[in-house]
């Protein structure tokens, strides 16, 4: 479980001068409110918020963000109003957690692409601060993440509307990492049985080419060296399950037949270099 103290450490190493008595009294109300509230996991609801608030930290959002990741949930489910929200908090973090508030009411029914789009846009227009969609990203990663608790019905309605809306809205926003997560968890959810039988076919993959991306990395970073490239980073993955599935389908080709199976990301000083 993640520790406030641990959080607050988190936010001051990138914000120096974060309003920290506002995130403290943010969490202390988080607590009282949803206290006796447990998630389906059975553990307690305040799990949740600081798993929100942990994520808009690792964004290095401001305090407004991360009191609001803390306050997410409050109008929602507990009997406190937005108006008391503003009063204890102000009227930034009261804005941030009513806007969150109120695209989780919107219901969301159909997969079809062409509704799906006026879905998002729509989300999209009702927002006047990107901290809202910040927040309920986050929301629905954790959410996401923890999943497998909730009954397979719900598992799949979540998940559809995670692939069809939340997914597209992280990308438009150039947020990669919790697009490709998101795409991941929901391919797990809704196709379970391709997703499993793709995960065994590419963890067999994995183990024959173990090595490789540590090798490749050493030698063209060793390259680069000898050219006096100034390299920041050179990071080495496996293409996700989603995209290798979507590869698959579109291309109508075999997985012995996907050539960038592996991928490479080089991060240097300057666009130049």
């Amino acid at each position: 479980m993640i520790r406030f103290e641990d959080l607050l450490e988190k936010v001051r190493a990138y914000s120096p001068d974060a309003d920290v008595e506002l995130l403290r009294r943010a969490y202390v109300f988080s607590a009282f409110e949803h206290r006796g509230q447990v998630r389906h996991s059975g553990e307690p609801y305040l799990i949740h918020p600081l798993a929100v608030a942990d994520f808009l930290a690792d964004m290095k959002l401001d305090a407004v963000a991360i009191a609001a990741g803390l306050l997410h949930d409050v109008v929602e489910d507990t009997l406190t109003t937005i108006e008391r929200i503003q009063e204890l908090f102000g009227p930034e973090v009261a804005h941030v957690v009513e806007g969150v508030t109120k695209i989780s009411a919107i219901p969301f029914s159909s997969s079809e692409e062409r509704q799906a789009e006026n879905f998002r846009k729509m989300l999209l227009a009702m927002v006047d601060d990107i901290r809202v969609i910040l927040v309920k990203l986050a929301d629905r990663l954790h959410n996401m993440r923890t999943l497998h608790h909730l009954p397979e019905e719900r598992r799949i309605t979540i998940a559809q509307e995670t692939r069809d809306i939340y997914a597209p809205i992280a990308n438009r926003l150039g947020m990669s990492k919790v697009k490709n997560e998101l795409e991941e968890l929901s391919f797990r959810y809704l196709e379970p049985q391709a997703y499993e039988a793709l995960r065994a076919r590419v963890d067999a993959k994995r183990r024959a080419t173990e090595g490789l991306i540590g090798d490749l990395k050493k030698t063209i970073g060793a390259k680069l060296t000898e050219a006096q490239v100034p390299v920041t980073e050179i990071d080495g993955r496996i293409k996700r399950l989603w995209s290798i599935s979507q590869k698959l389908k579109k291309q109508k080709i075999e997985l012995e037949q996907v050539y960038d199976f592996i991928a490479l990301r080089i991060i240097t000083d300057s666009v130049k270099d």
